[in-house]
């Protein structure tokens, strides 16, 4: 279980855990958030997103975004286009910072991808969200953020199925691509898609 041990080798700064959702998904945007956690008011169960059910990840977001300072970045599907993929996920995670109330002055990123941040250190951590609260709590407000644009993205397109497979390329995803196409929200520079345009 992840726990506070990198955060503690850093005393007095104020730190946030960053952590983004949706880089493999073949439609919609990718949301990073980022995460300053006071350790003695941390709600119990915290863990990676991918190891907590959906709707355990419901109830400790409505926990954290209570007690936590947080900030959330969601960059569009038409600019990771643009972007790449990578380009897009540090831009989300810049952003997340930056909507933090608190400047943070040390910055803990899950994965091996530093990206600017002026001048606040920024360390990366692998398998963060496995290791450290801050990048736990981050991974659960990205996910849960990011579930709720695909549900809501769904109401809109619900043939794709947006619903259960967040815009992963899903056997009832590719079926349902074959039968009715792209839509507005798909990443165009995604193979899988660019092969359906004939690109």
């Amino acid at each position: 279980m992840p726990n506070f041990d990198i955060e503690n080798t850093f005393p007095g700064k104020i730190i946030a855990g960053v952590d983004e959702a949706g880089r493999g998904p073949w439609a919609g945007p990718v949301v990073a958030a980022a995460v300053v956690i006071n350790p003695e008011f941390c709600p119990d169960g915290i863990n990676d997103s991918k190891k907590l059910s959906r709707e355990k990840r419901e109830r400790l977001f409505d926990e954290l975004i209570n007690i936590c300072d947080f900030g959330v970045g969601i960059v569009p599907e038409q600019f990771i286009d643009e972007l790449n993929i990578l380009g897009a996920t540090k831009l989300a995670m810049r952003n997340a910072v930056e909507h933090l109330v608190r400047k943070p002055q040390i910055v803990l990123v899950d994965g091996n991808q530093k990206f600017p941040l002026n001048d606040i250190e920024v360390h990366t951590v692998i398998k963060g969200d496995s290791k450290s609260l801050s990048i736990a709590a981050a991974s659960i407000i990205a996910k849960v953020t990011r579930d709720r644009i695909m549900d809501d993205l769904h109401k809109e397109f619900p043939q794709y199925g947006w619903n259960s497979n967040s815009g992963y390329g899903t056997s009832a995803h590719i079926e349902a691509l074959q039968k009715h196409g792209i839509c507005k929200y798909h990443r165009k520079s995604y193979a899988p898609i660019k092969k359906l345009l004939g690109a």
